[in-house]
């Protein structure tokens, strides 16, 4: 982790959660190549301790945990356990998401299960994560929040492909919220030296898209015959100007340039990460 980018987050400290697989591996990873220490949790903390391993590994550090962002004593041990080990908080990156209750892949419609997982992990796991650490940034007057929203949750869609229903209405709507949270975010801790903002990710064959592509391919007839991972770049080359999915690395990227210096400026934004699919 000796790059010639290592300098831009030396000395910061950063707490990532959903860091056992998808985009926040990629994001533990960039940020630690940039130079910061970071803490990496997950419900799942066997995949979070792999990802901080990884990343001890590779010549960085890192510490990681089990964390469930819809208990927000969960999340106050764990910074409390960040701030102990690693010496503070600089940077704060609401990572966790969910797609929608169980047997998402295989409806139609949404289901009150599919509203009650994503607001719970979503939005209240947002909102329990910064409570975690805001106070702690406030009392040392700077510090970087960056959310993962979605581009999704920026204007309404269409049913579009044939045989689509509202399945994922939940998701759409939690990411919104995720986004109007960061703007009001912004303001509340703007006065703090604080900088909010978002980052919206389009595309990324993650497992979370893996569960979108399978909805398509079991409810649209014309993609019946294609595996999930041709239906995925099949969306992409239908609506992203570049024809390209996003990696966990690039939101990465983004993600380490919003925490540096090279942001102070910036605040109160959400900025599109997805080959052009959407421009505001």
């Amino acid at each position: 982790m000796t790059s010639g980018m290592a300098v831009q987050l030396q000395n910061k400290v950063a707490l990532v959660t959903g860091a056992g697989r998808g985009i926040g591996v990629g994001i533990a990873n960039v940020l630690a190549s940039r130079g910061a220490a970071v803490a990496v949790c997950d419900i799942d903390g066997a995949a979070a301790q792999e990802t901080a391993d990884a990343i001890n590994a590779a010549g960085g550090k890192a510490v990681g945990g089990a964390v469930d962002v819809t208990d927000s004593d969960s999340l106050d041990h764990f910074a409390g356990r960040t701030i102990s080990e690693l010496g503070g908080i600089d940077i704060c990156v609401p990572n966790a998401g969910v797609i929608g209750g169980r047997g998402f892949a295989e409806r139609v419609d949404f289901t009150k299960e599919d509203w009650d997982l994503t607001f719970a992990v979503n939005v209240q796991g947002l909102t329990n994560t910064t409570d975690a650490v805001k106070e702690h940034m406030k009392a040392r007057e700077e510090g970087k929040i960056v959310v993962i929203a979605s581009h999704g949750g920026r204007k309404p869609r269409g049913v579009g492909d044939k045989g689509r229903g509202n399945a994922q209405h939940p998701y759409l709507v939690s990411k919104a919220a995720a986004i109007q949270y960061t703007h009001l975010l912004a303001m509340e801790l703007g006065s703090y030296n604080i900088n909010v903002n978002a980052v919206c990710p389009g595309r990324l064959w993650t497992p979370m898209w893996q569960a979108i592509a399978q909805n398509h391919k079991d409810l649209n007839p014309d993609y019946s015959e294609m595996t999930t991972y041709e239906i995925f770049i099949d969306q992409i080359k239908k609506t992203m100007p570049l024809g390209r999915p996003q990696t966990p690395e690039d939101i990465g990227k983004t993600v380490a340039f919003l925490s540096s210096d090279d942001a102070a400026e910036i605040t109160g934004q959400a900025i599109n990460v997805n080959g052009g699919a959407a421009f505001d």
